[in-house]
């Protein structure tokens, strides 16, 4: 389940919409491009945070996955408590990430252009429906400011939204209150899944907002990615268990 760097060409730039080559060109061409060394710096240390939490997340529910196929349900159970653990710490950061985007956004000149949401890179019900509706808007929507900003609030509830499912599945798993168990160990896999595809698009925009973010507004923004994210525990969607499943 640990993310391999080597995909993220065919998992972000992969299918691209043949009627926009500029777009191609734009987007890509922000990640592959090398970064001023202060912002390369500053992109390397906040996605090294990102990326060994969710390592850590990966391996702890790959191995309650690999419990449960063993039998050891008890263990499986302690286990996927921790890897739903770590999902929030990485939620709760990235959502923090977006509101810092959004916020800093509105004080850069020219905006980085952005592909919507491809709902063939999500498996659940929840990411397919965000990559879908981000993708009808941003063909109705009009510059690149727009876009920008939509797919950030997207994201961002795509992202909260998953981590709801995910942390209300593990639960029921964890006291054993699930009706049914398979269906919730699969659920995981598959909101495992597309939190991935979230945490890549979440690496693209930064890289393309460091891009075209003036040196000058630099300290700030890694200012506010310092700051400690604000917890959030609100769930925005229903539980899993029970007659949901």
């Amino acid at each position: 389940m640990v993310y391999c760097g080597s995909n993220l060409g065919a998992l972000v730039f992969s299918r691209r919409n043949a009627h926009s080559p500029s777009v191609r060109r734009g987007v890509s061409d922000d990640w592959l491009r090398a970064l001023p060394r202060e912002k390369t710096e500053l992109f390397d240390a906040v996605v090294r945070r990102w990326e060994c939490t969710y390592a850590m997340m990966s391996v702890a529910l790959d191995e309650s996955l690999s419990l449960r196929a063993r039998g050891e349900l008890v263990c499986a159970r302690q286990q996927v408590g921790i890897a739903a653990e770590l999902f929030v710490r990485l939620t709760t950061s990235l959502m923090s990430f977006c509101d810092a985007l959004t916020t800093r956004g509105r004080r850069v000149h020219r905006l980085p252009v952005v592909e919507p949401l491809n709902s063939e890179f999500f498996r659940s019900d929840t990411g397919q429906s965000a990559a879908s509706w981000n993708a009808v808007l941003h063909h109705v929507l009009f510059g690149s400011r727009s876009r920008f900003f939509h797919k950030l609030r997207i994201l961002s509830e795509t992202i909260e939204r998953l981590e709801g499912e995910f942390d209300e599945a593990a639960d029921d798993l964890s006291k054993g209150l699930s009706i049914h168990p398979g269906e919730c160990w699969e659920q995981l896999d598959v909101l495992h899944y597309d939190f991935n595809t979230c945490l890549r698009e979440a690496e693209v925009m930064f890289r393309s907002f460091l891009r075209a973010l003036p040196a000058e507004q630099l300290p700030a923004l890694a200012s506010a990615l310092d700051a400690a994210p604000t917890p959030r525990r609100q769930r925005i969607s229903p539980r899993l268990s029970g007659a949901s499943i």
